[in-house]
């Protein structure tokens, strides 16, 4: 963030001063919420959680190098105190589920405006451009990419993970600092108005909508919601911004209507402005293929794993160009591109011949279809055609729509002719993939119902062989990465009579 005196902050988020001996000392540091990285020049963030109080750390904090704390109520040592409904962000556009005094709410709150200020200034200044990315899957995956197109301009900052939510997006804007070129944001929504709110936050130039699916269906009711909520980034750039836009997502394409910026589209379609030919993907999955742009045409040859990432290097390319890059230089970030995201198409071979697909940070049916048909396409990329495994658990968030989705997906994976299907769990969703699949055509044990993660990995240990590739995925509160982990964990290895991990891993993102 930008240096600001404890004043300067109060003014800030609309808050009061307690046990403040010098107003003017300056904030110089970063903006943390866990007292163990506190650094000298630091602002503590004390922040209620589900199992502990931030504000019972604020004296640790202090003694570790804080200048001060924003804090919810005065903590014995340099503070600045906010309130509920205090700073300039509505309050609405942060919720906590354990915080029964809106005390978390008012934290949140003001940091949110810390970070508005720190950002619209850098901006003013001319030295900072803000890049938004939304979409129902691959926010993760794009941002990373993003982040590989635009180093080679500047100093990049974007977020670790999917840290998208009202915590970690305003933490991320204030890791920018005055020698920031590109800050690189992910807009997540659990309803509509939160991805305006955080653009709010962090006021984009650039937008780029991935994707219109079903993720949080549930919670959003219908595919138009999520279409109407994933364009409130384009409705909040500027008349100077640029929207990026996906001509194949006719929902997408749409939204270039409801936006005052330039709109450059992307895609496989013949009038997209950055347009892909020829892909083809390798043994691993990843994907080559001839990029086209008014800049010029080159051949593009990705690291990441999945056909379902050409539309995100294109908007990365979109990006890039616009931010000063030649093509050249962009094809050449994204040939080297390495996702810092776990649990993202995490394709790791083990020493004993078994080939791992981690994607279980989350899922959503659209992510699950692009990770089975990156799974199919490996086992069948091989010059012997390997068996493939989805190891698939519950998709969160589907509401009234979750037991057809779930039955799609079972069937979508007989259709893809997937070897084994695992179904994890004992709930109706898990129950309706592997009926799915059943009615699809699965006979005997293709499709198999096992009631937890435990039971998973007992039936792989017995029936996974050398050459198998298995796909795990699910929502993250499933946990379903444990079989994963397993499976690559040098002991099990070792059991199995293999001798190590050789460690072939790719962190990228099939899932929003």
């Amino acid at each position: 963030m930008i240096e600001m005196t404890l004043r300067e902050i109060a003014e800030v988020v609309g808050g009061t001063l307690h046990d403040v001996a010098d107003p003017e000392v300056r904030v110089t540091g970063a903006v943390e919420f866990d007292s163990r990285r506190i650094g000298s020049g630091d602002l503590f963030l004390a922040l209620p959680g589900e199992r502990s109080d931030g504000h019972d750390y604020a004296g640790a904090a202090v003694a570790a190098g804080a200048v001060a704390v924003l804090a919810a109520r005065p903590v014995g040592v340099p503070a600045i105190v906010v309130t509920p409904g205090g700073g300039d962000v509505p309050s609405s556009s942060v919720a906590l589920s354990h915080d029964a005094d809106g005390s978390g709410a008012a934290v949140l709150t003001a940091l949110a405006a810390l970070a508005r200020a720190s950002v619209s200034r850098l901006a003013a200044d001319g030295g900072l451009t803000v890049v938004g990315v939304t979409g129902s899957s691959g926010k993760t995956s794009t941002k990373d990419l993003l982040a590989a197109v635009l180093a080679p301009l500047g100093t990049v900052v974007a977020p670790p993970g999917s840290f998208n939510n009202e915590l970690g997006h305003p933490w991320t804007a204030l890791r920018a600092d005055a020698g920031t070129r590109f800050l690189v944001l992910e807009l997540s929504a659990r309803g509509p108005g939160h991805i305006a709110a955080l653009a709010e936050v962090a006021p984009p130039s650039i937008g780029v909508v991935l994707n219109v699916g079903t993720a949080h269906l549930g919670e959003f009711g219908s595919r138009e919601a999520i279409a109407k909520t994933k364009g409130e980034l384009v409705e909040a750039l500027p008349p100077t911004g640029l929207a990026v836009l996906n001509a194949d997502d006719p929902q997408v394409a749409a939204m270039a209507s409801r936006t005052s910026a330039r709109v450059v589209t992307v895609g496989q379609a013949a009038t997209a402005d950055v347009r892909a030919t020829d892909i083809r993907l390798d043994d691993q999955a990843r994907a080559a293929f001839t990029v086209h742009t008014s800049a010029g045409s080159a051949q593009v040859r990705l690291a990441v794993h999945g056909e379902h990432h050409v539309g995100n290097a294109l908007s990365a390319i979109a990006v890039a160009l616009e931010c000063g890059a030649d093509l050249d230089t962009a094809v050449a970030a994204l040939s080297d591109a390495r996702a810092a995201s776990a649990r993202r198409m995490d394709v790791r071979t083990t020493a004993d011949g078994i080939t791992v697909v981690n994607d279980s940070y989350n899922a959503n049916p659209d992510s699950v279809r692009a990770a089975l048909k990156a799974l199919v396409s490996m086992a069948r990329a091989a010059e012997t055609p390997r068996r493939s495994w989805a190891v698939l658990g519950e998709m969160g968030e589907l509401g009234e729509e979750s037991v057809l989705e779930h039955d799609a997906i079972g069937r979508l994976a007989v259709r893809l002719d997937v070897s084994r299907v695992v179904a994890v769990g004992t709930g109706r969703p898990a129950r309706a993939l592997h009926q799915g699949a059943v009615m699809e055509g699965s006979w005997g044990e293709e499709s198999v119902l096992v009631p937890d993660i435990a039971a998973a990995i007992a039936l792989l240990e017995q029936e996974v062989a050398p050459g198998d590739v298995v796909l795990v995925k699910a929502s993250k509160s499933v946990g379903l990465w444990e079989v994963a982990e397993h499976l690559t964990d040098p002991a099990a290895v070792a059991a199995r009579g293999g001798a190590a991990d050789n460690g072939v891993g790719q962190d990228t993102e099939a899932a929003g």
